[in-house]
């Protein structure tokens, strides 16, 4: 006699539940491992470009130098963005949530990209490709628009970070900023089966196009526990203003049951391995700047006042916070700024769950009453 097997047990937020295999990225909690595609991101940080690691994410390889040529090349050759959709970020209202001009963009994006409707795994590596390329154009423009300043032209020549920076600025930055804007983009370009990548992969699941599995995505990555979180951070930091202001302001947070934003992490309990870089040269960043702004020794001051309470550390959030702001990215762009790195690996999973072929579709324990009596219309109080 066969045994049918047991139901899984109800978890929560889905903590612990294999839902998907992939072979893009490990994520190990305990030690504080991320690996894409087997290499340390510690062996990855401050050694590769950004198009080096989609490279890797899309075909499987890191490239030799003249893969990088012509795929940085490929790139750089799809960085424009049809009219309309530019004029609509124009025409958003100039308080509009960047991160909500940004979804629809790509949504209108899907109009004008002649394979939108193909899901083959070569068509939608193209389309990855050409939304990596189209993204920093997309958040660039939308910054310069809530400035009222007009859209810069992307500059072929540039690499991705240092373009992205170019159309942020209106000018070329120096090699430190460049450098340090290819470092965040590197580190955030997959982290495993996120929010926001569940999404994607839940919404390719039915077959659905590239583009609306990404605009999903987006959907999920505004959320403050998510890719919301470096905003919510640097706002917080701010809102603190003084490093001598630290030790009450947490006190009073714990106290009040107030979330300290780019604390903790689901997955990782002894520290996330991107925050030490991010660190690292966030601090590089100040020091460069020489203004007498300690963000980085006050959110150092935050982590330190945390640990006095709760052995919680921080996520890659919260040291990608100062590292923004002092490139030049103001708060409300920060996520945007996330999405813009994070396609890669959204476009991947794409991939790798077109090549599952299998519908994500959980069930629900319910909850709610059972045997309701009915009771007609016109009998009922």
């Amino acid at each position: 006699m066969t045994t049918a097997p047991a139901a899984p047990a109800f978890s929560k937020g889905l903590v612990g539940v294999i839902a998907a295999q992939t072979a893009l990225s490990s994520v190990d909690g305990q030690n504080g491992i991320l690996t894409y595609r087997g290499y340390n991101i510690h062996d990855l940080a401050g050694r590769t470009s950004y198009e080096e690691i989609v490279h890797l994410l899309f075909l499987g390889k890191l490239p030799n130098a003249a893969e990088l040529a012509a795929f940085s090349a490929e790139l750089a050759a799809q960085r424009k963005v049809p009219r309309p959709v530019m004029e609509h970020i124009y025409a958003a209202p100039r308080k509009a949530t960047p991160m909500d001009v940004l979804r629809t963009a790509v949504s209108m994006l899907a109009y004008y990209d002649k394979e939108t409707e193909d899901i083959s795994l070569e068509a939608t590596q193209r389309k990855g490709i050409r939304l990596v390329s189209q993204f920093p154009t997309l958040v660039a423009a939308i910054h310069r628009a809530r400035k009222g300043k007009e859209p810069i032209v992307p500059r072929p020549k540039l690499g991705h970070a240092a373009n992205l920076m170019y159309m942020l600025h209106g000018e070329v930055k120096t090699p430190l900023e460049n450098d340090a804007m290819n470092l965040y983009l590197v580190l955030l370009a997959d982290h495993s089966l996120n929010a926001s990548t569940f999404t994607a992969r839940v919404a390719s699941s039915t077959n659905a196009d590239l583009h609306a599995a990404v605009t999903a995505a987006l959907g999920s990555l505004k959320g403050n526990l998510h890719g919301g979180a470096a905003e919510a951070t640097m706002n917080m930091l701010l809102e603190i203003g003084d490093s001598a202001a630290v030790d009450a302001f947490v006190d009073n947070a714990f106290a009040t049951k107030r979330k300290i934003m780019g604390i903790g992490h689901r997955i990782y309990k002894t520290g996330d391995p991107r925050a030490q870089h991010l660190l690292a040269w966030a601090s590089k960043m100040e020091a460069a700047q020489g203004k007498g702004q300690d963000y980085v020794n006050m959110a150092q001051r935050v982590e330190q006042a945390v640990l006095r309470h709760r052995e919680l550390y921080p996520n890659v959030d919260f040291f990608s916070a100062p590292l923004l702001y002092y490139l030049g990215v103001p708060t409300a762009l920060d996520t945007c700024i996330f999405a813009v790195s994070r396609i890669a690996g959204w476009t991947a999973h794409v991939i790798e769950q077109y090549r599952d072929a299998t519908l994500i579709r959980p069930n629900a324990e319910y909850i709610g009453d059972r045997q309701m009596p009915f009771v007609p219309l016109a009998q009922r109080a």
